[in-house]
């Protein structure tokens, strides 16, 4: 290991120096947005998503720096980096994945990931936009270890034209309603990121989900949504359109609204540009999960 690589290894703090595996970040700096207001750190093992999402942040990140094309994200590929033999116990929860989903196609390179997580004693979010099939694999390969398990399912608009639209080659919303239930009747933590909601209809969206939340629903609207739409290769004029109309929809008097009707319910959080609009301070540091 050279002087660089050490010195990169010790401001990591918590990661082992044998168990750098490519795709884990730890936040260096207090960017309280993004996976910063859920984690400290985030562990990845697939480089692109079959999911496409239109606004994907890890898209236009991936393109940015050439990891991926527009072109070619949708093509799962596997960190080369040799997963550790084992991970070192982290005091913080570790979120898995951040810039790929968990999906029946990789769920054989992850589910190792999640083992040696939990064999470490660390506690784990999963998030995804789940497939059924994953979820219920996940659910009984881990029943035992379900204390140390937050899923975290991205459910945006519980209306499947919008979701086609935006997320074209993920589940549908009864699917992913169907892992919110199968995981919360399994005994498994639960919660659920709107972010970013895709509708005016966060308020009913919900109420549908609240009942089948231990934790929280987090609600959060697009963040930079028309310069990641061109920067991933959807700028045509319809899809600039639906983002206008988007925008202009979830006004500062949509937020208050919303604000208002679930600000005393615990169960119910808010991402950064919600926060910023009605005036809620941010958490003093990173993943903190408030």
């Amino acid at each position: 290991m050279t002087k660089k690589q050490d010195s990169k290894t010790h401001q990591m703090g918590t990661l082992h120096k044998n168990e750098v595996l490519a795709g884990t970040q730890i936040a260096q700096k207090p960017n309280l947005t993004g996976t910063n207001e859920w984690v400290k750190e985030t562990i990845n093992r697939i480089k692109g998503c079959k999911h496409s999402c239109l606004y994907c942040f890890a898209k236009s990140n991936a393109v940015k720096r050439k990891f991926k094309t527009i072109n070619n994200w949708e093509i799962e590929e596997l960190n080369k980096k040799r997963l550790p033999k084992q991970f070192k116990k982290r005091n913080h929860r570790v979120m898995f994945p951040s810039t790929h989903d968990l999906t029946p196609s990789n769920l054989k390179h992850c589910l190792p990931v999640i083992e040696k997580l939990l064999e470490s004693d660390s506690d784990v979010l999963l998030v995804s936009k789940p497939h059924l099939d994953v979820i219920t694999t996940i659910c009984q390969r881990f029943e035992l270890r379900k204390d140390q398990i937050l899923f975290r399912f991205s459910i945006g608009s519980s209306d499947n034209k919008i979701l086609k639209f935006w997320e074209p080659f993920a589940p549908s919303y009864q699917e992913r309603l169907d892992c919110l239930k199968y995981a919360f009747n399994k005994g498994f933590q639960t919660s659920v990121s709107v972010e970013p909601a895709l509708d005016l209809n966060t308020s009913d969206l919900v109420k549908q989900l609240l009942p089948y939340i231990t934790d929280a629903v987090w609600i959060g609207k697009p963040n930079k949504l028309k310069q990641r739409l061109i920067q991933n290769g959807f700028n045509d004029e319809t899809i600039m359109k639906r983002a206008d109309e988007l925008i202009a929809g979830q006004s500062d008097e949509w937020i208050y609204r919303l604000y208002e009707e679930f600000k005393n319910n615990s169960k119910v959080k808010w991402k950064e540009s919600i926060k910023k609009v009605v005036g809620i301070e941010l958490p003093e540091e990173i993943g903190m999960d408030i």
